[in-house]
């Protein structure tokens, strides 16, 4: 067992540190979402990362959505460039709401089935992208535990053998359900007009379910879409697990608070099952 503690990055700036304002704010944020008797099972959640503020409907909504189970692998971008091209955390992540351990037993597994993921605490210490998550998380699962995975900008190839990795760690679990959060903002900092067209075009391709394509398109296309890499890790992982299809929760925007259309960043969530 690892007795290192993460501690949070960005509590009090993306999210309120306090753990009752916290828990208000999450109620808050999920207000007119599904009600738990109607929550169900799924492979995959792509889920944004900004400030609450911003995001925090459209993730609440999306997590709202889900029986959440106990176990959680959590995959987002690096953005600091700190550690490991494909880095799992293996420390208990000390959040307001409570601490919140690994999966230590599914960890192991991973990276046995894993050349390319190397235990890295660096690229974690400072990232926002699966900090974020956790809290959602928290309020819809007692006894949470999680796999925190970082992806730098790495080739498909890479992805591709680290997608096949994680759903062959998954089927070895298969008396429990694993779910996969893929966090993922969508094009950053363009007028609303051609930040909304670009991110649908990406979400078709999304909808289509060719991980390849999807890859192509955002790189190809210089799309801002900052957790391409780990929503097409998520991906490849669920069409191995048997996924047909996906389902767009919601779309919005940064300028839906701001005011501000001139330079928006996009948001999106989307289940897959």
């Amino acid at each position: 067992m690892n007795n290192n503690i993460r501690l949070p990055s960005v509590a009090g700036r993306f999210y309120t540190g306090d753990a009752t304002e916290l828990r208000q704010a999450l109620r808050e944020l999920s207000a007119d979402n599904t009600v738990a008797a109607e929550r169900k099972k799924v492979l995959v959640a792509v889920s944004p990362h900004a400030g609450y503020l911003y995001s925090g409907e459209v993730a609440a909504e999306t997590i709202g959505m889900i029986a959440v189970p106990e176990t959680v692998v959590l995959l987002g971008p690096n953005h600091t460039g700190k550690g490991a091209p494909v880095a799992l955390s293996t420390a208990t992540w000390d959040m307001p709401m409570g601490q919140v351990p690994v999966n230590h037993d599914f960890a192991d597994a991973l990276l046995k089935h894993s050349d390319t993921i190397q235990k890295d605490e660096l690229a974690h210490k400072f990232e926002h992208s699966l900090e974020v998550q956790i809290p959602f998380l928290q309020a819809a699962r007692d006894n949470l535990s999680i796999v925190p995975i970082t992806i730098s900008h790495v080739s498909y190839r890479t992805l591709d053998a680290v997608g096949f990795a994680l759903a062959e760690t998954i089927k070895q679990f298969k008396t429990e359900d694993i779910l996969i959060v893929a966090s993922s903002d969508m094009t950053h900092y363009e007028p609303r007009e051609t930040a909304e067209k670009k991110d649908h075009y990406v979400l078709k391709k999304l909808t289509d379910m060719d991980p390849n394509v999807l890859y192509r398109t955002v790189m190809g296309h210089n799309i801002s879409m900052c957790g391409i890499m780990p929503v097409t890790i998520a991906l490849i992982a669920a069409l191995k697990l048997g996924a047909t299809k996906t389902e767009l929760v919601r779309y919005t925007d940064s300028g839906e608070v701001t005011g501000d259309i001139t330079q928006v960043v996009g948001y999106a969530g989307v289940l897959i099952s």
